[in-house]
């Protein structure tokens, strides 16, 4: 390629011989044919490309279809060269010829360094530009991940609460039943009750099994006043309290009459009164540990959500990260949204940095909830496939429309307000997916669902050169 080739370009415009011939030295015609990919959507932008004739679509891939962006169409257009000033620059969209041409690929360092050989103020122009929109950009992030992290915070001192709470209760009641379950016992023994009367009334306690918490409330009310007027004929002064626990416990008369065939006259509230403490501590200790089981559960999906025991790169269980996002953001899920699950019993572990999948999770989860506007169904499913994982956040809301998702990911792109989402837009997502783990997120907007897919080798590719 010749000085001559690019002197009538309008990009060119004003260049000397020797600013062109240098530009020329630090670069190399590519000579191409039709179908032929020059540059691939995602990939770092190591090159810029000037076209010198022919013509290059701009293509970028949307769900499984493939959308025109535009065109190299016109000697002197270019695209690419982002890393000369921006680090993290990929190229915006795949470059195929679509007709026979040639183009100047000049790597992107020496453009910056060219650039700022021959038009210093220029350079620290197009400098200045990037890193302020970077800046921009991150800072923006990092003040909604702060709200976003205050909320996922706030939801989950929720969900620990309500736990601790009715540990909280129980234990409190605990202490009641236990103070009368002292006392009835003393009362027994001053009554002269028999070690044989009181080994009956035992083994007519552990005939008693607990019952349903869904127990309909019209015959739980029938059965206590059944045991409420029986009670009262059998001289039980405080029949209303004892009936309900007895009631609650799935007693009938029939057992109380068992009870009365084996207690004195005088032993027989102190013993229902004993059978009912000792059902009712049972009961609190199981509601105790239930509580304190459930505050454990939550404080290891924080674990596992966070990640923070684990090294960056580790074999990974997906599903793992999925299920523990989703207890983060339980509080975020109205009641009108119901989950499906569908995780593959044959997926295998990836290596990953499962913190950083544990955010993209977050965001394409709080996403999905959003667009289904309190009520839908989010499928969250994973599948294996030839090279690694395949994951899907869909939504039955009220769909993308294409412009939207011929956006989605670029940077500063989102169709929310400010002060919502989670601070991690679909760019950020797409730059944890493809750029760190060599992966692949498209959209694909179905009838009646919006899904979200990703794509993880098993093992990422190492990174181009």
């Amino acid at each position: 390629m010749h000085a001559d080739d690019l002197r009538e370009l309008e990009l060119f415009a004003g260049l000397g011989d020797d600013q062109l011939a240098e530009l020329i030295s630090m670069g190399t015609e590519v000579r191409f044919t039709p179908g032929e990919e020059l540059f691939g959507e995602g990939e770092p932008a190591d090159f810029w490309w000037v076209l010198v004739d022919g013509r290059i679509d701009l293509v970028r891939h949307v769900g499984r279809e493939e959308t025109l962006l535009g065109a190299m169409d016109a000697p002197g257009r270019w695209a690419g060269g982002f890393r000369a000033w921006d680090d993290h620059g990929v190229y915006l969209a795949t470059g195929r010829a679509s007709v026979s041409g040639r183009v100047l690929r000049v790597p992107s360092p020496a453009l910056r360094q060219w650039t700022f050989s021959w038009f210093p103020f220029g350079a620290h122009l197009i400098e200045g530009l990037f890193r302020t929109a970077r800046n921009f950009e991150s800072v923006t992030r990092q003040r909604e991940a702060l709200v976003a992290l205050g909320t996922l915070a706030a939801g989950l001192a929720h969900e620990i609460n309500n736990p601790a709470a009715a540990a909280t209760r129980a234990v409190d009641a605990l202490r009641d039943a236990c103070e009368v379950l002292l006392s009835s016992l003393g009362r027994l023994a001053a009554g002269s009750i028999s070690a044989e009367q009181f080994l009956a009334l035992d083994a007519l306690r552990r005939e008693i099994e607990p019952q349903s918490a869904t127990v309909d409330p019209m015959i739980l009310a029938d059965r206590e006043e059944i045991l409420s007027t029986w009670l009262s004929r059998h001289g039980v002064e405080r029949d209303w309290l004892i009936a309900t626990a007895l009631a609650g416990a799935g007693v009938d008369v029939a057992w109380c009459e068992r009870a009365v065939s084996v207690l004195n006259d005088g032993a027989l509230e102190p013993g229902l009164e004993w059978v009912v403490s000792t059902v009712s501590t049972a009961m609190l200790l199981n509601e105790v540990k239930e509580s304190t089981r459930r505050i454990s559960d939550l404080v290891a999906a924080v674990k596992s959500y966070s990640q923070l025991d684990r090294a960056s790169m580790q074999q990974t269980d997906v599903a793992e990260g999925l299920e523990s996002t989703l207890v983060m953001l339980a509080h975020r899920i109205p009641a009108g949204v119901s989950v499906v699950r569908d995780y593959g019993a044959d997926v295998p572990r990836i290596e990953a940095i499962a913190g950083e999948l544990n955010q993209v999770w977050t965001n394409l989860i709080d996403n999905a909830v959003d667009a289904m506007a309190g009520g839908g169904t989010l499928r969250v499913s994973t599948r294996a496939d030839q090279s690694g994982v395949v994951v899907e956040i869909g939504d039955t809301g009220a769909g993308m429309s294409r412009e939207a998702q011929a956006h989605a990911f670029e940077p500063f792109f989102t169709t929310k307000g400010v002060g919502k989402g989670t601070g991690l837009g679909l760019d950020i997502s797409r730059r944890i997916v493809v750029d760190r783990h060599r992966g692949e997120i498209t959209i694909e907007a179905k009838p009646h669902e919006t899904v979200l897919r990703v794509r993880l080798p098993r093992r990422p590719r190492p990174t181009k050169s």
